[in-house]
């Protein structure tokens, strides 16, 4: 069994263990659960271990911490037929992988799958294998394919102002690879990391397993509130936010806080970690450029993605390194990572130089926007008065808001268990204070479509 496997075969464990000790009453509601330390020792497992699962378990809504003064069973848990009602899968299931028979409307994040250009791709596919060598069976490039990085130098240059070099370029797995292999060499245990708040819940999650502290830091229309970052923490020693579109809530990072977040990191010897994660779709107004291209002090690691531009089975991401920390990062991908494959990175590689890319976006770009205002047309007039939309200038998704009373996390456990992918807004929050809503896909919902699958959704959600 791979270490990979081993520690998802261990956190799972322990979750399981902990879920059904709050489920059968063993752990009741309100009461301290042992710290990650003791029960790591107990268990005979690394503290990393036990807290993803407790990461995940706060999550799922079980359990809640208290900074310093623990970790406690969520104390309005209720009992129903074995299951806490506060423990709805609205986050640990979106989460995790679906299953085939998963429906793709209301999906959230997965691009439109009927629209991809199969045609194409199949074609770059037969003709790449057809001129494979003996070479191409020979380990691939432990940083990425020349080739692919080449693309991405041109594509970043134009598309988001980043001036970078094939050098500084690492073709990770996705988002999560990225993010874990900047966690493990820049952050050492008890490090602070600012997170956003509401922001992506496996952010948290892999700060966990390196034994560092995310400190939420409040986002409002303006972003990210870097002067709130200070204030909690301000020797934080890493910054993760998505300033383009912030995740969830779709605002993007204002000019004079990305030069309040640089000039922090700058004076401070701190790191930030962009996740550029669906930039490309922008309906309205003008994008900023990424943050890295104001990034002057080299202080900045840009993280992209083809799930969100191509499809999701890809698994694969791009890293943008600062110049100074190229070498350290690509050897380090390689005895961490192993590399990607290399066939599928030639495959992407030629996609873009051959501007089939650039066509898709455009295409997608347009086809998104139609599905965007069919979509929520078709959930105000079926929802009325019981939710209220949010409409950000790009992204994949919209939020309808509910109000305070209303259990956010049990709507979206019902959705999801009739095969729907929204996620619970509350559950993005580590706040008590969290809004209400649910994040609500519109990337799968056909135009002509909407009206009736936005109805069999409100059934499904008994509104």
């Amino acid at each position: 069994m791979s270490p990979d496997a081993s520690r998802t075969r261990l956190h799972r464990s322990v979750y399981g263990r902990v879920r059904a000790s709050i489920i059968d009453g063993r752990l009741r509601p309100g009461e301290r659960v042992p710290s990650a330390r003791a029960l790591a020792a107990e268990l005979g497992v690394s503290r990393g271990t036990v807290d993803l699962a407790y990461a995940v378990l706060a999550g799922e809504g079980y359990l809640v911490s208290r900074g310093a003064g623990g970790t406690f069973v969520c104390p309005t848990i209720r009992a129903e037929g074995g299951v806490p009602a506060q423990a709805r899968p609205a986050l640990g299931q979106a989460c995790q992988p679906p299953p085939a028979t998963a429906r793709l409307p209301f999906w959230v994040g997965l691009p439109a799958i009927d629209l991809f250009p199969r045609k194409i791709w199949s074609r770059l596919l037969a003709r790449e294998g057809r001129g494979l060598s003996p070479e191409d069976f020979r380990y691939p490039s432990h940083s990425g394919d020349l080739r692919l990085k080449q693309a991405l130098v041109s594509y970043l240059a134009v598309a988001r102002g980043i001036a970078c070099s094939t050098d500084q370029i690492i073709i990770t797995g996705g988002y999560q690879g990225a993010i874990g292999l900047i966690c493990r060499l820049l952050l050492t245990p008890g490090d602070k990391v600012w997170t956003e708040d509401p922001g992506y819940h496996w952010t948290h999650a892999t700060l966990h397993t390196v034994g560092a502290e995310a400190v939420p830091v409040t986002v409002d229309e303006h972003g990210l509130d870097v002067a709130c970052g200070q204030r909690r923490a301000a020797d934080a020693a890493l910054c993760i936010l998505t300033p383009a579109n912030q995740f969830p809530l779709g605002v993007a990072l204002s000019l004079s806080r990305r030069r309040a977040l640089l000039d922090w990191a700058t004076a401070n010897g701190r790191w930030i970690v962009e996740d550029d994660y669906d930039s490309e779709f922008y309906y309205e107004g003008r994008l900023l450029p990424a943050l890295k291209a104001l990034d002057t002090a080299d202080r900045v690691f840009y993280v992209g993605t083809f799930s969100k531009t191509l499809f999701p089975g890809l698994r694969l991401g791009y890293l943008v390194t600062p110049k100074d920390q190229a070498e350290r990062f690509s050897e380090a991908h390689w005895s961490l990572d192993g590399g990607r494959p290399g066939f599928e990175q030639i495959i992407v590689a030629d996609f873009i130089t051959e501007g089939y890319f650039a066509r898709h976006l455009k295409k997608m770009r347009s086809i998104y926007a139609a599905r965007r205002t069919a979509t929520v047309a078709a959930l105000s007039a079926e929802f009325g008065a019981m939710m209220r939309f949010d409409l950000s200038p790009g992204g994949l998704h919209v939020i309808g808001r509910v109000s305070e009373t209303t259990d956010d996390v049990r709507l979206a456990g019902r959705a999801i268990a009739a095969g729907y992918r929204p996620i619970a807004l509350s559950t993005l929050s580590r706040g008590k204070s969290g809004d209400k809503g649910l994040l609500i896909g519109f990337t799968n919902v056909p135009q002509a479509q909407a009206p009736v699958l936005v109805r069999q959704f409100r059934e499904v959600l008994g509104l």
